[in-house]
């Protein structure tokens, strides 16, 4: 029973201030989140690498089935945020964590998603061309996997993705072991040095450049039989490349609720299957949200699956606009709402303590993930 308390504690405390004043700015909410610390690791025996990959997951629970769902207990939740890590040379470590609450909410139930129509009428998806957008801020923290799916650039050598890139709920899929991440890059011509390569008519030709994947975290929560076979609720997954990219990474942050964000809409760019090679851009309204996963109809295909869903809000304590990730794009559903199917693209929430995971998998040191 203290364990449930504690969860519930975990869901309600989170706090955001929102400003009071006339000259109100979407700002981003000022969390205190919880820590998590590993408390042992254990080495595991090496995965076969026999998955196939799948650009996307399945799921009959929508949002009204999410939210039905009994909360988790504390020690659930502890299993859901333990995880494994995947090395380069193939071996696999299973690492349990603690949760000390000093402030913060999160976690919850099942989920998955599904279906090839992932148009919503007219198709609203914008093709970047030209290295002046593709390799500017913020479409250059856009990544391609290996595997076939996005990620985004999150730290001078971490990559933010989907776990379903990587493992399928029951094995690592092939590829994971040798795993790579390509930056797109102007293609040299002729022996020049890119300058001048383009023409107001013609797009210049771009390239993906590659790097090898030191390390793979995906939480246990995505792994079938230690969660109750959920589905999206933990389909996310962090990549350490094995040298720096040296590029501009975007932040992470908690995802405030939904009727904080500016316009009440989420943007992603990924590289979508039906226009190979494209860096792909859309933005949408989200339409519902539990606690761990955004329901929206952005226009989207295979392959940009974990994409990095941001949003643009005020920073108090810098007085700027930030960007920050707020969540991982998932996969297609389709919802019975009253009786009545419904599709919904699905997103990934960035919760307390998934940032707390994700930030300490990133820095290694809890004291810098203490503010969301």
């Amino acid at each position: 029973m203290a364990g449930l308390s504690t969860l519930i504690l975990l869901l309600c405390a989170a706090k955001d201030v929102m400003p009071s004043s006339s000259h109100w700015k979407p700002a981003w909410p000022s969390y205190r989140v919880p820590v998590i610390l590993p408390q042992s690791t254990l080495n595991l025996d090496k995965p076969r690498f026999d998955a196939e990959t799948k650009l996307e997951v399945v799921s009959p629970c929508g949002p009204a089935c999410h939210k039905s769902s009994p909360l988790p207990t504390y020690e659930e939740v502890k299993n859901y945020l333990s995880y494994e890590t995947l090395y380069a040379n193939g071996s696999l470590t299973e690492t349990e964590v603690g949760i000390y609450i000093l402030s913060n909410s999160d976690e919850g139930s099942q989920g998955k998603s599904r279906t090839k129509r992932q148009i919503y009428g007219y198709d609203s998806r914008f093709s970047i061309f030209g290295k002046d957008f593709l390799l500017n801020y913020p479409f250059s923290t856009s990544v391609k996997l290996s595997t076939g799916c996005t990620g985004t650039l999150v730290a001078e050598k971490h990559v933010l993705t989907a776990a379903h890139c990587i493992h399928d709920g029951k094995s690592y899929v092939k590829g994971a072991q040798k795993l790579r991440v390509g930056f797109l890059k102007p293609k040299l011509k002729d022996g020049s040095r890119g300058a001048n390569i383009t023409s107001s008519t013609m797009p210049e030709k771009m390239k993906f450049q590659w790097i090898r994947v030191k390390r793979t975290h995906v939480p246990k929560g995505w792994i079938k039989g230690n969660a109750n076979d959920i589905g999206m609720d933990y389909d996310y997954a962090l990549l350490e490349l094995k040298k720096p990219h040296k590029r501009k990474f975007m932040k992470i942050g908690v995802s405030p609720p939904a009727r904080h964000l500016p316009g009440g809409r989420i943007h992603f760019s990924g590289y979508d299957n039906d226009r190979p090679g494209n860096l792909v851009y859309r933005f949408c309204d989200v339409k519902d949200e539990t606690y761990d996963l955004l329901y929206q109809q952005c226009d989207a295909q295979p392959g940009a699956s974990g994409s990095g869903v941001y949003v643009r809000m005020w920073k108090r304590q810098n007085h700027k606009w930030e960007r920050k990730i707020i969540g991982i794009f998932s996969g297609h559903q389709w919802v019975d709402m009253n009786g009545t199917p419904q599709d919904f693209n699905v997103a990934v929430r960035i919760t307390p303590l998934k940032y707390a995971q994700i930030c300490y998998w990133i820095k290694g040191n809890y004291l810098d993930c203490r503010e969301g």
